[in-house]
């Protein structure tokens, strides 16, 4: 049966450039052969949804219509992967506005913009916004490896996808029950990713109740409360940032005007 766009399926890639140079892929061991592997990344098959957006378009689309078993080579173009290149999407900023001086190629967020410092000239820094892939072509070696046919699977992937973080699911009738792992209502992903996973829920399943059930147990309430502190910290330094950042810029276009 031709796979079709809102079927679950389970895939295995491996994504490189023209020049053969491996960006990513879901097996550990091709991970560390090329240099890319992530210790906090979580390597194995993935659960999708074909036509949601869930991989870049290019890889999305093509999986229509393939049959579970397909395995092949999938060329993405620029425009359905991480767009063409723009050489106007980049900004000069004061290197003052860091707490270190930058570093080409060092990752930075300014404002609501996250992007790579593309040179340091004095004291002023040429922050390139493009996505590092912005203008290239990618390669994706897939196999489909399974439909993901049972319902409860299905809330797994879609919260594992939009989270990162692996639930267990239970469904009752038409209920989801899903236990949410210790300390993730501190963890950004979850609190943004769960109303994207939960709307993707009511959309493709028959689901009409999500219940997220976080356990505690009073042995853990020193260690919660430990969690509670340190998020409390980095938010007051988050917080700190953005107030020194707001009157970098004000003394910035003082120097300018």
């Amino acid at each position: 049966m031709a796979i079709k766009a809102g079927d679950f399926i389970r895939i295995s890639y491996t994504a490189k450039l023209e020049d053969g140079t491996v960006i990513d892929a879901t097996d550990e061991e091709v991970a560390k052969e090329h240099g890319i592997y992530n210790e906090n990344a979580r390597y194995g098959d993935i659960a999708i949804v074909v036509g949601e957006g869930q991989v870049v378009k290019g890889l999305d689309e093509a999986l229509i219509g393939k049959e579970v078993g397909f395995k092949g080579e999938v060329v993405v173009p620029p425009e359905k992967a991480f767009g063409e290149y723009d050489p106007e999407n980049k900004e000069v900023v004061s290197v003052t506005r860091f707490k270190e001086k930058p570093k080409p190629g060092q990752k930075v967020r300014i404002g609501n913009k996250i992007g790579t410092v593309e040179r340091v000239i004095g004291r002023r820094a040429i922050i390139d916004y493009n996505h590092p892939l912005a203008g290239k072509t990618l390669i994706f070696d897939v196999e489909v490896k399974e439909l993901v046919e049972d319902v409860a699977e299905k809330v797994k992937a879609l919260f594992f996808i939009n989270t990162g973080i692996d639930v267990n699911v239970e469904v009752k009738d038409k209920k989801a029950i899903v236990e949410v792992p210790r300390g993730a209502y501190f963890v950004q992903n979850f609190i943004i990713g769960k109303f994207t996973a939960i709307h993707t829920i009511f959309k493709y399943l028959d689901i009409d109740e999500v219940d997220l059930v976080e356990k505690f147990t009073k042995e853990e309430q020193k260690s919660i409360m430990e969690a509670l502190k340190e998020v409390k910290s980095k938010e007051a330094e988050e917080e700190r940032k953005e107030k020194s950042e707001e009157g970098e810029k004000s003394e910035e276009e003082k120097e300018v005007s």
